[in-house]
């Protein structure tokens, strides 16, 4: 699987930007390889509207036929990519490219509604309750520091990948990262 799928036409993110498609992605990403039929029951849709959403995947280069674990009845799909990412400011030089950075947005919201939804406390033990959980925060940074803030909280993340690889309590978690100014440029006060 490579590691990345760097985006550059709105076409391509507005195809995975279908409420349905980002979910179909998502949980091939985190639960592995899946047939129509097995991720239609996960979601609560028809094997045949979860068929043609993964083939819409599988036509803008997001997830391929999974090859070594076939299913005698039907094709059982994995993620070509462990992430998708695009370079937002090149990807709204367009009005179809702001749209689209806009609707993956929050379609992202939205799986993060929905992870947290899932999520009851009483199903965890302590330690995973006390570690888990989210939090915001009002700062007044420039630029260059939340860009400083983004790449060290990556490199932070991976690092502990990798020291935790093989722990036995270690679980698949979702890590959030987001941050955006709170008003435009044009409309702040002097």
């Amino acid at each position: 699987m490579e590691e990345q799928y760097k985006i550059s036409d709105p076409r391509v993110l507005k195809a995975v930007a279908h409420p349905l498609r980002v979910r179909l992605l998502g949980l091939l990403r985190t639960d592995g390889p899946a047939t129509a039929s097995e991720l239609g029951r996960k979601v609560g849709e028809s094997s045949g509207s979860t068929s043609y959403h993964l083939r819409e995947l599988f036509k803008y280069g997001f997830i391929e036929e999974d090859a070594d674990r076939r299913d005698g009845r039907e094709r059982r799909w994995r993620p070509r990519h462990r992430y998708t990412s695009w370079d937002a400011v090149e990807m709204s030089a367009t009005a179809e490219g702001r749209e689209a950075v806009k609707i993956i947005h929050l379609r992202q919201a939205e799986m993060v509604g929905r992870v947290m939804e899932e999520f009851d406390v009483a199903d965890w033990p302590r330690e995973w309750v006390d570690a888990s959980g989210m939090s915001d925060h009002i700062l007044i940074l420039p630029p260059a520091a939340l860009a400083e803030f983004k790449k060290k909280a990556e490199e932070l993340l991976l690092e502990l990948a990798d020291r935790y690889a093989g722990d036995p309590d270690a679980r698949k978690v979702h890590v959030w990262l987001g941050a955006v100014p709170r008003t435009p440029p044009s409309q702040e006060g002097p």
